[in-house]
């Protein structure tokens, strides 16, 4: 099978190096192109990285040598790519400006970044739950006067621990939730060795992951609009949201408080997680996970060190099921956050993306 080519615009950072580690040799795509900013531009990406290298395992030597291009000469990254994963470090207004202007040169942009999230005509996807919002693509390409250049986003990292064990619980009617959040120092872009102010401590604010915590969620559960050109977010469901930085290398788990209209037994909830069937497994995708969710009866599980790598890293865990005082039911969700909630869950978007059609080939344009 031909691959698709692809490349990485900001492949320099935190979730670009997780990017790089899953590209180099995956199934589908061939990894043709790294970009950065105008600082690292001309370097090999060993020397544009400095001895950043953050992943676990060592930079693969077919990529160290490849040479990194300026994010901005659009012309010659379109010449080699079908599509570009972006991941920048740059603010929103820079951000949305550069991921339109590749979208409107042709170039389809899967973004890990937040500054077209809640656009209502962008799908911000994770693919076991709303791959249908893809649909919203074709009125976003009359918007922007492309023929096959898009963006399509994955949501905030930290939604993805427990957004996806809430979903198949939406049919008892979920009300109000609450969610305290522990994010890992990887989130931030950064390492334990690299940011010693976390050393012994836990610092209770992240900026803007709150209200991304409670928003984002509503527009993965929302509907597409009569027409299908824009997606409403849902109205029903209230989410209150704490988001603590914890002395951890990756990792975000959530404490979940849940109310329904129509209260599930445990045993109902305990049995929905363990069976759930995703689309990405049906249409045998190279990241879809198996399990995508499971559930451990220990009273002391998920933990961080132990579980985060679950299906790879594209797993949730969830446990610690019980009844609260207040809501219905708490438990306890994990999910890797580089990998589940940022740079895999970008991959795992492109693959559907790519097997429903809305990516061609370059024979195929």
């Amino acid at each position: 099978m031909k691959k698709w080519r692809v490349g990485i615009v900001g492949a320099t950072g935190m979730v670009g190096q997780r990017l790089v580690s899953l590209l180099h040799d995956h199934e589908w795509f061939s990894l043709e192109l790294l970009a950065a900013s105008s600082r690292s531009a001309g370097k090999t990406y060993e020397e544009a990285l400095k001895g950043r290298w953050s992943m676990p395992t060592k930079l693969p030597d077919n990529i160290r040598h490849m040479r990194v291009l300026d994010a901005q000469d659009i012309n010659t990254i379109k010449s080699k790519v079908d599509f570009v994963f972006c991941a920048v470090a740059l603010s929103k207004l820079e951000t949305r400006a550069m991921e339109e202007r590749f979208a409107k040169n042709e170039i389809p942009v899967i973004s890990n970044n937040s500054a077209c999230r809640m656009l209502p005509d962008v799908p911000m996807v994770i693919p076991e739950i709303n791959s249908a919002h893809f649909e919203v693509i074709t009125g976003q390409k009359k918007r922007l006067g492309t023929r096959i250049g898009f963006i399509a986003v994955k949501p905030n990292c930290s939604i993805q621990s427990y957004v996806p064990a809430l979903t198949p619980l939406r049919a008892f009617g979920i009300k109000e939730i609450s969610v305290c959040t522990y994010q890992a120092v990887s989130g931030a872009g950064k390492t334990l060795e690299t940011w010693p102010e976390m050393a012994d401590n836990v610092i209770p604010y992240i900026g803007g992951e709150e209200e991304k915590s409670e928003q984002e969620p509503l527009k993965v559960w929302g509907s597409l609009s009569y027409g299908s050109d824009a997606i409403l977010p849902a109205s029903s469901i209230k989410i209150s949201a704490q988001c603590l930085r914890v002395p951890v290398s990756d990792g975000h788990m959530a404490a979940v408080s849940v109310s329904f209209e129509n209260k599930p037994s445990m045993q109902e909830m305990i049995a929905i997680w363990g069976n759930s069937k995703t689309e990405p497994q049906s249409l045998h995708l190279p990241s879809a996970p198996n399990p995508y969710l499971k559930y451990f009866d220990e009273d002391d599980r998920p933990q961080t060190r132990l579980d985060r790598d679950l299906s790879e890293g594209m797993g949730i865990s969830i446990g610690r099921l019980r009844d609260d005082s207040i809501f219905d039911y708490r438990f306890v969700c994990l999910s890797h956050n580089t990998l589940r909630g940022a740079a895999g869950g970008g991959v795992l978007t492109a693959e559907m993306l790519c097997s429903k059609g809305y990516i061609p080939k370059g024979e195929d344009q």
